[in-house]
């Protein structure tokens, strides 16, 4: 909790590259393991981020989050807290499909055209994913810089709470793996510091994952 006059630092990071992302595969809470690309963007990432004072990393339990905020906080000399409230949405059976596979189904149409009313396969819409990456996020102390290492959907979520985006346009924001979004928070005031950065910008036209149709 924050106490008057206490800044809280917030950096998310999303996870690196996994061959379901390359595959363009629905993965969710299923755990899959970081590609040799996304040990390399993990690590570059970990160069920007030496250059701010983190002072605590926490992390989505996934295989691939975990993996990621491991590379990230041994330069750092921090340890890896993990928590479940950043796990990325239960997808249920349409994990392991592609977007290609998924986007005839009539029960995802709805879900993409009403995210909030509508629930995934796997039992969660956007507002209950909303509610426990906030609740994570919340517990952030005041003096202190957090780096939160978690999945694409969750940083989404996060990012409208604090911009005050409408949560159903959650996908309008892109959130590359290990793009680096930062917010500082104080007196109930939010302040974006930046979306989506990349340690490697020759990145940002890929078209993997979102810039597809799904």
């Amino acid at each position: 909790m924050l106490h008057e006059g206490e800044v809280a630092s917030l950096i998310f990071m999303r996870h690196g590259e996994t061959d379901w992302n390359r595959q363009r595969r629905v993965m969710g809470d299923a755990d899959v393991p970081l590609n040799q690309a996304g040990r390399e963007q993990s690590r570059l990432a970990a160069e920007v981020l030496g250059h701010f004072k983190v002072g605590r990393v926490v992390s989505s339990p996934l295989l691939r989050a975990r993996a990621s905020a491991e590379i990230v906080a041994e330069p750092l000399g921090l340890p890896v807290e993990f928590d479940g409230g950043l796990e990325e949405v239960r997808f249920g059976r349409w994990q392991g499909l592609t977007y290609d596979e998924i986007r005839r189904d009539p029960e995802y149409q709805g879900f993409i055209a009403d995210p909030l009313n509508n629930r995934t396969p796997g039992g969660e819409n956007v507002l209950d994913v909303e509610k426990r990456a906030c609740g994570v996020v919340e517990r952030a102390s005041g003096g202190e810089c957090t780096l939160f290492v978690s999945h694409g959907d969750i940083i989404r979520a996060l990012i409208c709470n604090f911009t005050a985006v409408p949560l159903k346009e959650f996908r309008r924001i892109r959130i590359d793996n290990c793009g680096l979004s930062a917010v500082a928070v104080a007196d109930g005031r939010v302040e974006v510091k930046f979306v989506n950065v990349l340690a490697d910008p020759g990145r940002a036209w890929d078209p993997v994952h979102w810039s597809g149709s799904t």
